[in-house]
């Protein structure tokens, strides 16, 4: 039986050791790295080129599904397993999209990590079976124009990531190297694909979806 080998990613000391005193009771499991921020995690994969990487959905830097989605655009082998409190839908819907092949809740009992690692390994997909119900749920809704956000360009989440982030306009013109009009065009036609026509509401969908968390 060859050896399943692990990279952790949590910015939790406590939740890394928590997470890697469960994965090495595991007899063909070897954990290789931790890292706890999205960076190190990066970094640690490229080293050792895990199966598996663990990773927290909310980090210093690049979260869970930053990290997820550039090891997808690198074409590295690795496999991500995402960990969260969330169990929201969109959340979900966010991992799988950029590449996740496993997700976790923090709440569930700690057998589901060891099914969610073996699953993965064997190339399928595992959610924690608490949210899979809502998950199909969200699935079928999508098609109702009231559910249907449509898809942003990679520089509108850009942006809709740096205002739930709380830049003002002209920082994030700054940042971006464009101008403040370009930024207030980008920001009318996020409101305008997501429905959603106030900046609490922009902060409250990018928390929900993953591109900023709530204690930022």
């Amino acid at each position: 039986m060859s050896t399943i080998r692990i990279v952790i990613a949590d910015d939790h000391t406590i939740v890394r050791g928590g997470v890697r005193l469960l994965l090495e009771k595991l007899p063909d499991v070897a954990v290789v790295g931790e890292a706890s921020d999205g960076s190190q995690a990066i970094d640690l994969v490229r080293l050792h080129q895990p199966d598996i990487l663990v990773a927290d959905i909310a980090m210093p830097g690049s979260n869970g599904l930053e990290v997820t989605r550039r090891l997808s655009d690198e074409g590295l082998p690795t496999r991500v397993v995402i960990l969260s409190m969330h169990s929201d839908p969109e959340y979900v819907h966010r991992a799988v999209k950029v590449g996740a092949r496993g997700y976790v809740l923090k709440r569930s009992a700690i057998e589901e990590l060891e099914l969610a690692v073996r699953a993965v390994v064997r190339g399928e997909l595992f959610l924690s079976p608490s949210i899979t119900g809502p998950i199909v749920d969200g699935y079928l809704d999508r098609g109702s124009p009231s559910s249907h956000h449509g898809e942003l360009t990679p520089r509108q989440r850009e942006v809709l990531e740096m205002i739930a982030r709380g830049q003002t306009t002209k920082a994030i013109a700054n940042r971006l190297g464009i101008s403040v009009k370009t930024v207030e065009a980008h920001r009318a036609q996020v409101m305008d694909r997501l429905q959603i026509y106030d900046v609490p509401g922009l902060v409250r969908y990018a928390i929900r979806v993953g591109l900023t968390s709530s204690d930022e």
